[in-house]
């Protein structure tokens, strides 16, 4: 599916006609990493996310960082210093976290299938588990009794109801995460009788969503939901992980998600939630939406290669780097991502269509189809915007062999 032309993402600026990152000129930076591909990461961006994050939401909403999205070690740390928590879904991603300076306590796992050897690892490191089965419960325990240190645990719930038109659904209906919310109420009845550490409950329903009325419905009945499961709790709920959801605009014609309509609304549900849950930390949890527009991914053009009319530019960089931009990562109908030559960010003409492909053996290794950036010469600097989240360990770098791209954060 062809896209209309891109504007340049308003949150780079463009200098003497180059892209500028972290106050680099696209050439520069080039040079200062030394090589192509690379995923360059604005430092300045990702804390400006969470600024204008905490002016739209109440002041008493502590923001989480899911790690998954983005967890290049430089980046997590510099989120250390601006947010309240992480999530982690992995034994790797909890190293990672657990080599920045956020307190072990504000730190939380979730995921399906945890090993013996990851609850070990999360119980030794007193974070708090977000329990994803009866039988993670169970093996938590007795990992606990095994090491002498009570677990810290909350239960994630599985909710009969979905985040609207969000671009992943992670709840309602059957599903492999948490437990379903009808279950709830025996697993706590269950955990009274249990030496652990009750914490609250890790109520996640979907992802990229860019309607703040979708949102606000579900935070609307996240909240009831967790004001009802509360009446059986062994201990008072101390943490209530809200989820995430707040998506970014990828294609033309998208409409970036109204903050502020997104906040009002919740600070007009938070009375009854106080009320009802007086001592609670209220969490939202967020990973692309702090890091998603910060992030750029760079290739170069090996040739400029012309195929009965149609012209290619074929770059050192691909689908094996950034998979989601190929559309091979959850796109239903394929869309080009904002896409621009870096270095000569506007033609002197009007420009010709390309396309621009990489380096693989497969017709799949497509990053842009068919749009203006004809101008192109052998050696220009390509750049796929909204590439800071899910982008180089969203995808599968070991294909064909070709060296992994580099990361920096400036």
């Amino acid at each position: 599916m062809n896209s209309p032309r891109h504007t340049t993402p308003p949150l780079f600026p463009v200098a003497d006609n180059q892209l500028v990152i972290g106050a680099l000129p696209i050439a520069r930076l080039a040079e200062r990493v030394g090589r192509t591909p690379f995923y360059a990461y604005d430092r300045a961006l990702i804390s400006a996310r969470v600024a204008q994050l905490r002016q739209a939401l109440p002041d008493d909403i502590h923001l989480h960082y899911a790690i998954k999205a983005n967890p290049m070690p430089a980046v997590v740390q510099h989120l250390a210093g601006l947010v309240d928590g992480f999530d982690v879904a992995s034994g790797g991603e909890l190293k990672t976290a657990l080599d920045t300076s956020m307190p072990p306590h504000q730190i939380s796992f979730a995921g399906p299938a945890k090993t013996p050897g990851e609850l070990r690892q999360a119980i030794a490191a007193g974070i708090v588990i977000n329990l994803e089965s009866e039988r993670e419960l169970r093996a938590a325990v007795q990992a606990g009794e095994a090491l002498g240190i009570r677990p810290r645990v909350a239960v994630r719930v599985n909710p009969d109801f979905e985040l609207k038109s969000a671009g992943m659904k992670m709840s309602g209906g059957p599903k492999q995460f948490g437990i379903d919310a009808e279950r709830v109420p025996a697993v706590l009845a269950e955990m009274k009788c249990l030496d652990l550490e009750f914490i609250g409950f890790h109520i996640f329903s979907g992802a990229q969503n860019l309607r703040a009325e979708a949102i606000s419905e579900a935070q609307e009945k996240t909240l009831e939901l967790a004001m009802r499961l509360a009446l059986d709790v062994p201990s008072p709920v101390r943490a209530l992980n809200l989820g995430g959801g707040f998506g970014i605009p990828y294609f033309p014609g998208e409409p970036p998600l109204d903050l502020v309509a997104v906040g009002e609304r919740l600070s007009e549900l938070l009375p009854a939630a106080r009320r009802a849950l007086p001592d609670t930390e209220l969490i939202i949890e967020l990973g692309r939406f702090f890091v998603g527009e910060a992030g750029v991914y760079v290739c170069r053009v090996v040739e400029r290669k012309v195929s009965r009319g149609q012209v290619f530019l074929v770059t050192d960089g691909g689908l094996h780097h950034h998979l989601a931009a190929s559309g091979n990562f959850g796109q239903v109908i394929r869309k080009n991502y904002p896409v621009l030559v870096a270095n000569r960010v506007e033609s002197d003409g009007d420009p010709e269509t390309a396309s621009v492909v990489g380096p693989l053996c497969t017709p799949l290794d497509l990053l842009a189809d068919r749009m203006p950036l004809g101008h192109a010469r052998e050696g220009d600097l390509v750049a796929v915007m909204q590439s800071g989240a899910y982008g180089l360990t969203a995808s599968p770098t070991a294909f064909l062999g070709h060296p992994t791209a580099v990361e920096v954060l400036v």
